[in-house]
């Protein structure tokens, strides 16, 4: 069986979907996901779905599984990289995929979580910005 990669970058998990999402594999990424989530202790995870030609109804359905179970264990979940197509799909389908937000590439997703929690390096960048003592005693 298939399974799909998950990678820590920083303080998020990346999950680019290049496979065709079967039933088994939407179910082994939901049980993998959540297993990194709580090994790892990262506050977000962004997954790309910019390969997938088609989501059904059941993939539609554990995509909003995974972002809830992500929730409850304290992480964030964006999809990034929906086709028009497959948003159409979806909404066509009638699945409004609660607790999902979006955003249209990778680079945007990780700016919506560096929103969302701005206490947190998510990318876990050193700060490079220049001390400079104040010279008045």
């Amino acid at each position: 069986m298939d399974r799909v990669p998950v990678l820590k970058i920083g303080e998020i998990l990346l999950v680019s979907i290049q496979i065709d999402m079967e039933d088994q594999v939407a179910l082994q990424l939901q049980e993998d996901l959540a297993e990194r989530i709580v090994a790892t202790g990262v506050h977000g995870v962004i997954i790309d779905i910019s390969a997938l030609d088609i989501v059904d109804s059941f993939v539609g359905r554990t995509l909003a599984t995974i972002a809830s179970v992500s929730r409850v264990l304290d992480a964030e979940t964006v999809v990034v990289g929906m086709r028009p197509a497959v948003a159409i799909t979806l909404v066509e389908l009638g699945l409004s995929l609660p607790g999902i937000r979006t955003a249209l590439n990778v680079d945007l997703g990780i700016a919506m979580l560096a929103r969302e929690d701005e206490d947190i390096d998510l990318l876990g960048d050193e700060d490079d910005t220049d001390q400079v003592a104040d010279p008045t005693p």
